[in-house]
């Protein structure tokens, strides 16, 4: 039977690099640290992730920050920067094959990336930004829009539109939470279908589905451990793809410490969803 939610026929399928989403297509991967914390760790987590892409036939995308530009705090760590962290980003593709995805958070930066990048991410914070938007449709690169913490999801066709004018098809859009109170996200898992409905890959955020903006005073807070709960319901609920954001050891990660899962458990996580993906498909 068809997957959850797709009464209104499957999205188009994007692809990127050879990694497909949408249609057909098995359920993909982005995943990746939340920064680039040094060139280092991130060839390390890297080398690791194509491993495990390998041994378990994952579609996956990389995924990682040169600029965590929204931090809670201006002391917190952001990252190396636009020209070192592109550097890092295009040895992981030369080293490792594996297609990447980077976040860009203005017009400049969306052209300067996309000569690197397979994927341009348009920031939650950022989903509203005219300019941005139109800058990284008019790369020809695809674009995967994280809805606003802020926003409803039947209100993302909006920013959907605005790549399309661009005349750009190549959109993901990512589901990472709604604002509930102070400092809370919840997870509405109907927004999913809501966002498949504009024809475009729906992609789940398990990670940031479950932070705390600024739950920890100057820095943002969370819960991992529901991570892979909500990323099961999800693909039951029939999405498109799971991002998330891992880390060898996330206690000692420099962003997003308390979201973060812990690579040594992606593999097995991986297996469970593919499984569920398998019976909904």
């Amino acid at each position: 039977m068809n997957k959850a939610g797709r009464a209104e026929g499957r999205p188009r399928v994007v692809r990127v690099g050879p990694v497909a989403f949408g249609g057909r297509a098995p359920l993909a991967l982005i995943a990746g640290p939340c920064v680039i914390e040094s060139r280092a760790a991130c060839l390390d987590l890297a080398r690791r992730l194509a491993a495990l892409a390998r041994r378990e036939g994952v579609g996956l995308v990389f995924k990682a920050s040169y600029d965590k530009a929204n931090r809670t705090s201006h002391t917190s760590y952001r990252g190396p920067g636009l020209r070192e962290g592109l550097a890092v980003l295009a040895e992981v593709k030369r080293r490792y094959g594996l297609p990447v995805l980077t976040d860009v958070h203005s017009p400049e930066q969306a052209v300067a990336a996309a000569e690197v990048v397979d994927a341009l991410q348009i920031p939650a914070f950022l989903c509203r930004q005219t300019d941005l938007l139109l800058a990284a449709g008019r790369t020809g690169k695809p674009v995967n829009i994280k809805k606003g913490q802020f926003l409803a999801p039947w209100d993302v066709r909006h920013a959907v539109a605005k790549v399309e004018s661009t005349g750009n098809r190549q959109i993901l859009v990512t589901e990472r939470g709604v604002s509930f109170g102070y400092n809370n996200l919840v997870a509405d898992l109907r927004s999913l279908a809501v966002l498949r409905a504009t024809g475009y890959p729906a992609i789940f955020d398990a990670t940031h589905s479950v932070q705390r903006p600024g739950g920890a005073g100057a820095r943002s807070a969370g819960d991992g451990r529901w991570a892979p709960l909500l990323a099961r319901a999800a693909v039951a609920a029939g999405c498109d793809g799971i991002f998330v954001e891992t880390h060898l050891d996330p206690r000692r990660a420099l962003s997003d410490a308390e979201n973060a899962l812990p690579f040594r458990e992606l593999g097995g996580l991986w297996r469970v969803l593919r499984a569920i993906d398998e019976l909904v498909d």
